[in-house]
Formats: C-alpha cells, sequence, structure tokens
C-alpha cells in the first residue's frame, strides 16, 4: 500500500465533505498498519483527529494537538484507567450529563453502551435501568458492570430481589415493570434496541416493552434509548420529549462487502462456495443461516467438509455435550470441526459457552445462527456471512433494516478494523428507516383511554371502553381495579386473550372448579386441565409438525409438561429417552421454553382470572412458579443466566457442597452462598469432568466481587 497516497485521497475526502468515505478509507489504512506492523505517521495521526476517530490515535507518534486531544478526551467508564472517546461519543455523553433524554441511533460499532457505563462512573446515579431484548445480552450486560461496578452498585437482574442504596438494573422488557411501583424514582432509563417497540419489527413482544416503556418513563428523571440503522423517528407518546440523535454514518469499522452471489448459479455451488470460505479464511466468523432448518443445512455441510480439529478443548466440550444432553445431538458432531451454533431455543448457559468458546484461540472458529445473531450475540467477528437472505418466518425476505444490523456484527474496533462480509445470496436493496410506534390493539385493554388519548384513534377509545365495560361484567369493579390498576398482575399484554378466558371461565365455572388439580404432586392429573389452558393459546403447540392434528399436538404437549416434572431428578438423556421418539433434544428446548414463558404466563393469567370470577380460594400460583423454572429448584434455573448449567448444579447438590433446594430469601443471597463457599472448594470437587471446572470458572468470573 502507498500510504502516503492513500492519506493524500483521505485529505480529499475530508475536503470534499465526505467524511464517512474518509473514514472508511482511513480505516482501512489503520488496518494495514497493523497487519503489518507499522508506526502511525504524524500526518495519519492527525486524519485520525481530523475524523473524530480519538480512540484509535498513537500519541507516541503524535504532535502535541493529538496528544492533547486523546487525553482531553478522556473519560473514566468504570475501567482501571480512563479511556478515550471518539467525537460522537463525547456529543452524546455530554447531552446526558446536562440532562437531555435521548434517542439515539448509530451502528453497531458506535459504542453506544460504552456511553452508559461512562455516565454511571461519571454521574454516581442512584437507580439506573437498562431494558434490553434477550437473556443473553442480559448476561452479557451484567458481567460487564459487575465487573465495573459490582463493589458500589447492588447488580439486579431478577424481579424478588430486595433493593441496595444504590442499584443497577438489567432486565429483559418482560422483567421490566416489576419495581415500577416500588422505586420512587429512576435516574435513568436505558432500552437498547428500542425499535422492538414497533410492532412492525417484533410484533409479539413489542406490548410488553412498550407498557414497560409507559410505567416507567412515569418515574425517570432521563431516558437513553438506542437503536442501529433508523433514520427518522415517527411522533409517538413514548419517545415524547426525547432528541433524537441520528450517528448513522459514523462508524469506528469499515464493511467491506464481497459479492459471491453474484457468480453462484445453484444451490449446491453456493454450498460449495461457503466451504471453501471457510476453510480459507482462518478467522472469527458468524454464519447467518435465517432459520432452524437452515441451521441444520449448513451445519451438515460443514460437519461433511471440514477437517476435525485436534483441539483438547473442543474435544472436552464434545464429550461434555454427549453426557450431559445425549449421543445423538449433532451439535456434538459440529464441535470437533470448530463449529457452534446459536439461536434463541437453546440453554442459556450453553449460549454463553459457545460465545467463551468463540472468543478462545483454541476454541470455535464459527458460530451458524438465526436472528438471535444480532439480539444476543455481542462477541468480536472478523467476517460475517449472509447465507440466506431470509427472516426466518416462512419465506419474507430479509429488509434493509435487519440486513444492516446482521452485517454490522463483523469488525470490533482495535481487533479488526476492516469488517468482511461475504454475501451469498442479494441483499435486499438500500433502504432509509423510519421507526414508527403506535399502540397495538392487542395492548388497549390496560391503557387509559383519557390520559392517551391524543395517542389514540376513535376505534381504539371506543374499543378500550367496551373492553373495560365487558371484564367489569365479568369480575366486577373492584376485580378490574385490581388487575388492572398499577400492580400489572396480568402477564399478557393481548386483552382479546384475557376478556376470552374471563368469558370462558365465567360461563363454565363446574368446569373449572377442578384448577385445583394443577397443585396435586401426581403429573398424571393434570392432564385434563393442561389440555384446558392451551386451548387458549393454541400456537403453544406451534413446535410440533405441522403434520400432526392439534388434538394429537395438545396430548403430546400435556406429556411434555408431565415428563418435564422429573426435570431436577432425572438426566436429561433420561428425559428424552421418555419423550421419544416425539421430542429429540432441538424439539426439547423449544418446548421447554414454551412452558417457561408461554404456558406459565397463560396459567397465571387463568389463576388470577378464576380468583375473581369463582371465589373458589383455588390458588394455583406454586404450579405456576414451577412452571417458570422449568420444575428446576428455581436458583438453579436463574443461574443458567449466570452460565451455570442444571447438570452442574446437580453434581455439586448431590456431592453435598451446596443445597440448591433451599429457600433463599432471593437470587443475590444465594449468590451470596455460593461466593462464601468460593470457587477452589466447587472445582476441587472429584465429580467435576474438567470441562464442567471451565465452565464453573467462567461462572464465577461473573459473580465473583471486584
Amino acid at each position: 500500500m502507498d500510504v502516503f497516497t492513500k492519506c493524500s485521497e483521505i485529505n480529499d475526502l475530508l475536503e470534499a465533505r465526505k467524511e464517512g468515505a474518509a473514514r472508511d478509507l482511513l480505516i482501512s489504512v489503520l488496518d494495514y498498519h497493523e497487519r503489518h506492523g507499522l508506526e502511525y505517521s504524524e500526518c495519519l495521526n492527525h486524519l485520525i483527529r481530523e475524523t473524530g476517530l480519538y480512540p484509535y490515535l498513537k500519541v507516541a507518534t503524535a504532535s502535541w494537538q493529538e496528544r492533547f486531544v486523546f487525553e482531553v478526551f478522556k473519560v473514566d467508564s468504570g475501567e482501571t484507567e480512563e479511556l478515550t472517546l471518539h467525537r460522537e461519543q463525547s456529543a452524546v455523553l455530554k447531552k446526558l450529563l446536562a440532562g437531555e433524554s435521548l434517542a439515539v441511533s448509530a451502528p453497531t460499532s458506535f459504542g453506544k453502551t460504552f456511553v452508559i457505563d461512562a455516565f454511571i462512573a461519571i454521574a454516581q446515579p442512584a437507580n439506573v435501568m437498562i431494558i434490553v431484548p434477550t437473556i443473553a445480552l442480559m448476561d452479557e450486560v451484567r458481567r460487564r458492570i459487575y465487573r465495573k461496578f459490582g463493589a458500589s452498585y447492588k447488580i439486579i437482574t431478577t424481579t424478588d430481589a430486595s433493593l441496595g442504596e444504590r442499584n443497577l438494573f438489567v432486565f429483559p422488557q418482560e422483567r421490566a415493570t416489576g419495581y415500577a411501583e416500588t422505586l420512587s424514582s429512576i435516574d435513568l432509563l436505558v432500552v437498547d434496541e428500542f425499535y422492538k417497540a414497533s410492532s412492525n419489527f417484533d410484533q409479539d413482544r413489542c406490548p410488553s416493552l412498550l407498557k414497560a416503556i409507559l410505567k416507567l418513563s412515569k418515574i425517570s428523571k432521563q431516558r437513553y434509548f438506542l437503536a442501529p440503522n433508523i433514520r427518522s423517528l415517527g411522533e409517538n407518546v413514548f419517545t415524547s420529549g426525547m432528541e433524537f440523535v441520528d450517528k448513522l454514518d459514523f462508524s469506528t469499522v469499515f464493511l467491506k462487502k464481497h459479492e459471491l452471489y453474484k457468480r453462484i448459479k445453484s444451490e449446491g455451488e453456493k454450498g460449495n462456495v461457503l466451504v471453501e470460505l471457510i476453510k480459507k479464511n482462518a478467522t472469527k466468523t458468524l454464519i447467518y443461516a435465517a432459520s432452524y432448518s437452515q441451521i441444520d443445512k449448513v451445519g451438515l455441510l460443514l460437519s461433511e467438509n471440514l477437517a476435525v480439529l485436534e483441539r483438547p478443548l473442543l474435544k472436552a466440550f464434545a464429550k461434555w455435550l454427549s453426557d450431559s444432553y445425549g449421543t445423538d445431538w449433532k451439535l456434538i458432531e459440529l464441535v470437533k470441526h470448530g463449529v457452534g451454533i446459536h439461536n434463541g431455543q437453546i440453554h442459556r448457559s450453553l449460549s454463553q459457552i459457545q460465545i467463551k468458546l468463540f472468543e478462545s484461540t483454541q476454541g470455535l472458529d464459527t458460530i451458524v445462527s438465526t436472528s438471535s445473531l444480532i439480539e444476543g450475540v455481542n462477541t468480536s467477528a472478523e467476517a460475517v456471512v449472509l447465507w440466506k437472505n431470509g427472516s426466518g418466518r416462512g419465506r419474507s425476505k430479509l429488509n434493509a433494516f435487519t440486513y444492516k444490523n446482521i452485517i454490522g456484527r463483523a469488525g470490533r474496533m482495535f481487533k479488526y478494523f476492516v469488517g468482511q462480509i461475504y454475501l451469498l445470496e442479494k441483499p435486499p436493496e438500500e433502504a432509509d428507516t423510519q421507526l414508527d410506534i403506535d399502540f397495538p390493539d392487542s395492548m388497549l385493554g390496560g391503557i387509559d383511554e383519557t390520559e392517551h388519548k391524543e395517542s389514540l384513534t376513535k376505534e381504539q377509545v371506543a374499543q378500550i371502553i367496551s373492553f373495560r365495560e365487558r371484564m367489569t361484567e365479568l369480575v366486577g369493579v373492584e376485580g378490574f381495579h385490581r388487575i388492572y390498576d398499577g400492580t400489572g398482575l396480568l402477564r399478557s399484554n393481548d386483552s382479546q386473550l384475557i376478556l376470552t378466558i374471563a368469558e370462558h371461565i365465567h360461563e363454565n365455572r363446574k368446569t373449572w372448579n377442578g384448577l385445583n388439580y394443577l397443585n396435586s404432586s401426581n403429573p398424571a392429573d393434570w392432564g385434563r386441565l393442561l389440555g384446558l389452558v392451551i386451548g387458549f393459546q393454541t400456537p403453544i403447540v406451534h413446535s410440533f409438525p405441522q403434520s400432526v392434528s392439534w388434538s394429537r399436538k395438545r396430548d403430546m404437549f400435556v406429556k411434555f409438561v408431565q415428563v418435564l416434572s422429573k426435570n431436577w431428578d432425572w438426566r436429561l438423556p433420561r428425559i428424552l429417552q421418555a419423550l421419544s421418539p416425539d421430542v429429540d433434544v432441538n424439539l426439547f428446548f423449544k418446548l421447554e421454553r414454551d412452558v417457561t414463558f408461554a404456558l406459565a404466563s397463560l396459567v397465571h393469567d387463568v389463576n388470577v382470572l378464576q380468583k375473581e370470577i369463582l371465589k373458589s380460594g383455588v390458588d394455583v400460583s406454586g404450579f405456576v412458579s414451577r412452571l417458570s423454572h422449568a420444575f428446576l429448584p428455581s436458583v438453579v434455573y436463574q443461574l443458567e443466566e449466570f452460565g451455570l448449567p442444571r447438570m452442574i448444579a446437580r453434581k455439586i447438590q448431590n456431592a453435598g457442597l451446596i443445597d440448591f433446594e433451599t429457600r433463599y430469601e432471593d437470587l443475590h443471597a444465594a449468590l451470596a452462598v455460593i461466593n462464601r463457599i468460593g470457587k477452589d472448594a466447587v472445582l476441587q470437587l472429584p465429580v467435576l469432568s474438567d470441562f464442567d471446572r471451565y465452565i464453573v470458572r467462567h461462572f464465577f468470573e461473573g459473580i465473583e466481587p471486584a
């Protein structure tokens, strides 16, 4: 590379006010310097300053002006040393420290979350709540802020924890409203990936996020909403009073696209191109495969064509998977070839283990993923491969917004200056995205039509009034207030579903009088009532093959719940054997998730409504709790979010070191016990395998006090 000529080109672009193009070219020059171990010239440092990329400055070869900038833009972000912000980060942080509320759109590499850490370190707020879209991302954020702020803040990720003097809350949206009544104020409310508040991007979960934003904004002094790739923000009540900051064109990495699809003529040829690409590029690679079936297809392709890697860490992981999940799982073979999988269904701890292995030089080289790639993986990858231009939902194509999110996972500041994008199918056309956030009809039941009349249509106001009148007939005036006034008793935000359940209970009292059978210790007694509950929300059983009749799916799901009740007593291979041939390990993950989220929420709401309508004194909240924890001890289920798999918790329990069945006051009390016993005591247990110990070390890294 003729560096001087490139620097001249960069300068010309800057003079022509084409800063984005200048920055991209500059980053490619920095990448060249890093790969060849070259020192930065004074000229190069000057161009870094001109483009606002201050963290990239090399002060040893910089002029006094650049050294001054490097020092002036340093901030405390909770690390042991102050770090330098880039120009646009500094501008955002300055606005937050001035008390402004911001909705910021910027690329993945911008470092939007770094600003949160700097705000906490500098402003020292009493309460900060961070809402994230997934459990996986929650654990990542928790680990980061625990390492930085665990000594001065209580880090809360569950809804049952007592408050500390100063608190940092990290929640997915469904948990976020739990403290709305407990907290008098929140200093900063952060919503990561706030585009999911629009039904255009997440129709199923947007009502719960909107509900959280409405409730928590009332007690928040400041709000900081983050999203990539939003060009404009439509006027709405949820971001009212916030300044929209568009930093869409400021990126700290350069994405280099390779349009390989232009020479691919068939599906078979596409497979050959992928295999050769993975073989040739000895780098960390994320493959977007769109759907579970495509993950299987790509996985088979790679396992048949890539060499088995002689890496002790991967061999140990493959054996651990075989022992823990049975010998039939396809992931076991994939791991031997340096390939992992990531989707929203597999056990949380297993996702974390694979991400940790992906970040190791002797671990996984490639991860094949669905859309969880953009929601729950925030790791360093040099390359992203677009295997399928699909959304994973039927036959629909990716939109430009999601496509940009996917490719934005390539590159990482200081590690991979240039992110390599390999397109094996034609991507969507470029398009600007306006984010419009409205009240979806499904959540109107819990809305005050007078408070939000300016944001509602006449039809929606009429729908709210009609719903309230009908529900009042069914549960009474006091019952309606108990359900909807502030406490958020119901988990579902679908008012039509709630009305359907209430009417059925009201009109079929004798049928529902048997609800107490769900409190039976004999799973055989649950069948009829579970089948009745499932009937309200048939998508619960959507994971079974389409060829199976609905009644058969219902029976299979009921059987699954009954067998799942042995989740703590039996090892997973034995559970799978009991469910065979209907359920394999992949379907097990999906169904267990359906039980802990969809079914638990549904039974919970049935329980709330039947108390108001039948007034029989029956309460099945204990059964709801067991469903919510997949019939594991609650602390075992919660610790999986922290990276401790249930099978290792079982070994520790059997060794007599920790009793996970104890009723701890909350998760923090259990963590205090675990820390008191200590990592060394756990590692010394002879019952643990070497890979168990690898996982235990990772687990303790996330919970040990700073």
